[in-house]
């Protein structure tokens, strides 16, 4: 048998408690909203990032806080007209994907719409903002460009550092300070290219049976 092995995409669970979300300047506003929670001056919030940013991780911060109820972005696409859960609260993330679907365009105007007259806070969660959705609905248009917004900005490299750190505690895994600097200096700095080298390393780590090294790392870099 050869020195490498196969790499099973095995799951893991990644930490997403409120003590576990590393809060940065980039990411301070968002923060601030669900913290400041109920206190929203439209009932309603949409947090934009790019993938990999701790949108994920803010909702369910905000569910565990206020119990809400979370809607798929598949519900909507099915249903035109959905029934607004009793809960004081609901999330739906993706939300920026239902643009140009004309039954989740109407889905949703028509769950804003329930939201609104029951005064039942929403939550969307979106890559980009609401203005910059290809909305086809104007009624929709409109009253999404009424709602407070708050955008998750590129991480500093000290936070990126912290979710790199974070994103191999959750595999289990641990990376040496040197090894760190090394990839930090020399990556994309995206949440979401974190979120590929660390699971890129964990695979090549496991094939090669080998520690995550400054060699390991600079052949996945150069990949």
């Amino acid at each position: 048998m050869s020195g490498s092995q196969l790499a099973f995409d095995l799951e893991y669970r990644p930490a997403l408690g409120e003590d576990d979300f590393l809060v940065a300047p980039c990411n301070s506003d968002a923060v601030a909203w669900i913290d400041r929670f109920p206190d929203w001056p439209t009932k309603a919030l949409v947090v934009s990032g790019e993938p990999g940013s701790g949108k994920t991780h803010l909702t369910r911060v905000f569910m565990a806080k206020t119990k809400a109820v979370d809607i798929s972005a598949s519900t909507l696409r099915n249903n035109a007209v959905p029934v607004l859960p009793d809960a004081d609260a609901i999330v739906i993330e993706n939300a920026d994907q239902l643009a140009s679907d004309d039954t989740a365009e109407e889905a949703l105007f028509h769950l804003y719409n329930q939201a609104r007259e029951a005064e039942t806070s929403m939550l969307l969660t979106a890559a980009k903002p609401p203005a910059r959705w290809p909305i086809k609905l104007a009624d929709l248009s409109s009253r999404l460009r009424t709602i407070s917004s708050a955008t998750i900005g590129a991480p500093d490299d000290a936070l990126l550092s912290a979710v790199i750190v974070k994103l191999f505690a959750d595999r289990q895994l641990t990376i040496e300070g040197s090894v760190l600097d090394y990839a930090i200096a020399r990556m994309e700095r995206t949440f979401d290219a974190a979120r590929r080298f660390v699971a890129d390393a964990d695979r090549k780590a496991l094939e090669k049976k080998r520690r995550i090294t400054v060699p390991l790392v600079r052949d996945i870099l150069e990949r």
